[in-house]
């Protein structure tokens, strides 16, 4: 049988976590009547107290929770490098969890670490959770005083401390320094049309071509929604051969070294007739061929930068809630003129 867990009992109440756990606690703060039902509740269904949950409030394991979406990105990787880095520097262990994009997975851990393992969380949201739009995992967390950095793929509605990367206007300055280039039909091939970012990415792509005096033609864009990587060629060959382009900029390194493949084999030359420029400046970028322009959104200062505002937060208990806005680059290699 399931063991009863304080969310549990306040489901049944429908009262807040930190309710019972008062209740729970014979707090003065909850009404005597209120009380006696959330601990005869308790005790008729055997609730065992999760001591280190109560001792929480008290100490601090100087430990971080940090759950990332998915392995297969390398400027998750980036950001890793970032917050380890920061917290060792502290005196901060790190304890690192994969959602895989999985809403259901992401509530899970967050459950698992919150029982006193872990002073606070950096985390990036999974794709299913975005999709959702249900954030009460995140809410029950910093209610209950486990206090939330959230970095690149995050929930506006949540109070919480954010690092964003500036996608529209990096996605802008990209249309604008490939216009300066001398191209004209830029594509844009996305893998990310999902999340927040994807849809920031192609509102920046849009206002580029309106800044430059381009029209915005709907041929030129491809969103691909297939989650493995190595099946994107399959709707890029296509894609390549069905249009007349000078540029392509995607959303992402995998789907541009994909596009880059796709176009080597219908006969162009990269990037005497079509250039390839990629969000987040990782490993893929400097090993291809030809080597690869980026849109660098420096993961690692991304993850230094969440992990000491989390750690200000846990030191000062700073209620100020901040969201830090990370500029980004372009990185030139060969893959434009």
């Amino acid at each position: 049988m399931k063991k009863l867990t304080i969310k549990d009992i306040a489901k049944e109440f429908n009262v807040s976590i930190s309710t019972v756990s008062k209740a729970l606690n014979d707090s003065y703060e909850i009404s005597e009547g209120t009380k006696a039902k959330i601990q005869k509740y308790a005790k008729e269904n055997n609730y065992k107290p999760n001591f280190n949950a109560l001792s929480l409030k008290n100490r601090s394991t100087k430990t971080i929770g940090v759950i990332i979406p998915t392995m297969l990105n390398y400027f998750f990787a980036q950001v890793f490098k970032g917050i380890e880095k920061t917290a060792l520097e502290n005196g901060y262990k790190v304890i690192t969890c994969i959602s895989n994009q999985s809403f259901d997975k992401e509530v899970e851990i967050i459950e698992m670490l919150s029982n006193g393992s872990i002073d606070g969380f950096l985390l990036s949201m999974a794709k299913e959770t975005e999709i959702k739009n249900d954030f009460n995992h995140f809410k029950e967390s910093i209610e209950n005083g486990t206090p939330i950095v959230m970095f690149d793929r995050v929930a506006q509605s949540i109070s919480c401390d954010k690092i964003i990367t500036d996608d529209f206007n990096s996605a802008t300055t990209t249309v604008e320094f490939l216009y300066k280039k001398g191209h004209k039909r830029i594509a844009f091939i996305s893998t990310m049309s999902d999340y927040k970012i994807g849809k920031q990415r192609f509102l920046g792509y849009k206002k580029g071509l309106e800044k430059m005096g381009l029209p915005f033609d709907e041929s030129l864009v491809l969103n691909i929604n297939e989650r493995d990587y190595k099946k994107y060629g399959k709707e890029v060959k296509p894609f390549i051969k069905s249009i007349d382009l000078d540029a392509v900029m995607t959303t992402g390194e995998s789907v541009a070294v994909s596009t880059m493949k796709a176009l080597r084999k219908s006969g162009k030359k990269i990037p005497k007739d079509v250039a390839v420029i990629a969000f987040s400046n990782g490993i893929l970028s400097r090993h291809s061929s030809p080597k690869m322009t980026t849109i660098s959104q420096h993961g690692e200062q991304m993850g230094s930068k969440a992990t000491q505002i989390l750690i200000d937060k846990l030191k000062n208990k700073n209620t100020d809630v901040v969201t830090e806005v990370i500029t980004t680059d372009i990185v030139i290699r060969d893959s434009t003129r």
